[in-house]
């Protein structure tokens, strides 16, 4: 969602983007400038220079209005974290995306970092001990539906087998697709890992 009513007008060579983080309140603002990254949240509003951006963790964060959602965590240095979102709520039931414009976002801010000779931390995914307990997750719940389909083989409950398959099957597609968009992961400028963008 581009509010561009609300921005003043785009300086030579910005990039903005907007999304609305919940259905009430302003829209969440961003533009890129010759300066750095130009934010204005929740009646708040700042300048991060380019170099002055610590680290950026991007992620893949479905929810159940929007099952392709993306996040970026971008850090300063003097502790403030920022999150950007690849949807934007429009409604009280609709939650839309936002894939070009996010996207189109975030690869121009990486350029410009690395324009700038920034050294900023750059990972993708979860974080290695989630990730691991997510795994371990998984690995007890695919044991359990295991389990529990060869015990409808073995009583003859094959309506109750079909079933646990077609679960089983719908679980790995969701929470699978999560996991493995996810995996930890350190990426450069050059290089943005594309299972973590639209």
């Amino acid at each position: 969602m581009q509010d561009d009513a609300a921005l003043a007008p785009a300086s030579e060579g910005a990039v903005r983007y907007a999304y609305k983080a919940s259905l009430i309140g302003a829209a969440y603002q961003f533009e890129l400038t010759k300066e750095g990254l130009s934010w204005r949240i929740a009646g708040r509003r700042g300048l991060w220079s380019y170099g002055d951006m610590t680290a950026i963790r991007l992620s893949f964060r479905p929810v159940s209005m929007q099952a392709r959602r993306f996040r970026a965590d971008i850090s300063h240095g003097d502790g403030g974290r920022i999150a950007i979102l690849s949807t934007s709520w429009q409604t009280a039931a609709l939650m839309a995306p936002q894939d070009a414009g996010y996207r189109d976002f975030i690869v121009t801010l990486h350029a410009r970092m690395a324009e700038a000779g920034s050294r900023a931390a750059l990972s993708g995914g979860l974080g290695p001990t989630v990730y691991s307990l997510g795994l371990v997750f998984l690995a007890l719940v695919g044991l359990a539906m295991a389990g529990l389909f060869v015990r409808s083989l073995v009583t003859g409950e094959f309506a109750g087998a079909l079933f646990v398959a077609g679960f089983a099957a719908l679980f790995a597609w969701q929470v699978g697709g999560f996991i493995r968009r996810n995996r930890p992961r350190l990426y450069t400028f050059d290089d943005l890992p594309n299972a973590l963008l639209p």
